[in-house]
């Protein structure tokens, strides 16, 4: 390791105590838990609800959605940014969709999509709908930057499709991609959780997260949401790191 890069991580981690000291005395400051609970508070909260069968059921219920939600947002999303590519007449079919997708506030699309799916489903249909207009513009977008001298050389030598896919469309998309992922988890999480609090689907991390809300137990409501942005962090990271691994496998 570096040191530029322990640097780096020392910045960040003293940014993070900052913050909390910041919390702290804030917390301090207002005296009042019901408004805002010291991070001690909160830790305490944390750590009391995690040996519960209810958070992990929560987490586990919430998490099979949001990542179903991703995944057939990436898939749907990479085929028809595949299709726009090939066909302008496609593309502009496609793109008052996406336009209006991207713009609609969460609330709205979730208050009509429960008019159509049972509140279980909701969080899986929301992530989908939101996380899809990045996936599909960022993929677009690298397909089109991808070098017209090398797809010119490629078809003059009649190569397969495949190989065109592997040596010179995916090395274009990797940065695309990495993009992509890094701002639609993200985004996934909190459309997904946003919907849950809407829907109230039973078992949900929305529904701990009203819940918290309702009874006025502000710590809880802290502790949930720290939970919240760890999982949606650590997917992020995963994510990020099984897409590169998987680039670079293909480009061997």
């Amino acid at each position: 390791m570096t040191s530029t890069t322990q640097g780096s991580k020392a910045a960040k981690a003293g940014a993070v105590v900052f913050w909390l000291i910041v919390w702290e005395v804030a917390s301090l400051f207002i005296g009042e838990e019901l408004f805002l609970p010291s991070p001690l508070s909160v830790l305490k909260r944390f750590l009391e609800i995690i040996p519960t069968g209810e958070f992990w059921s929560s987490i586990l219920f919430t998490l099979i959605r949001i990542l179903l939600g991703f995944l057939l947002s990436v898939a749907v999303a990479s085929i028809l940014a595949f299709l726009s590519y090939r066909s302008r007449l496609f593309s502009i079919l496609l793109e008052p969709f996406v336009k209006i997708v991207r713009a609609t506030p969460v609330a709205s699309i979730v208050i009509l999509v429960l008019v159509w799916v049972r509140s279980r489903n909701l969080s899986v249909i929301i992530s989908f709908l939101m996380v899809f207009p990045i996936i599909y513009t960022n993929i677009l977008e690298g397909l089109r930057a991808t070098d017209k001298d090398l797809l010119e050389a490629a078809s003059v030598y009649r190569v397969k499709m495949i190989k065109k896919i592997r040596y010179i469309y995916l090395p274009s998309l990797t940065t695309y991609i990495q993009s992509a992922i890094s701002i639609s988890l993200g985004l996934a999480w909190k459309s997904g959780i946003a919907a849950e609090v809407i829907g109230l689907p039973d078992g949900s991390i929305g529904e701990r997260v009203y819940e918290a809300k309702i009874y006025l137990s502000t710590p809880d409501l802290f502790a949930w949401t720290v939970v919240i942005i760890i999982l949606a962090f650590l997917f992020e990271r995963f994510f990020l790191f099984l897409s590169a691994s998987l680039m670079r496998r293909i480009e061997q």
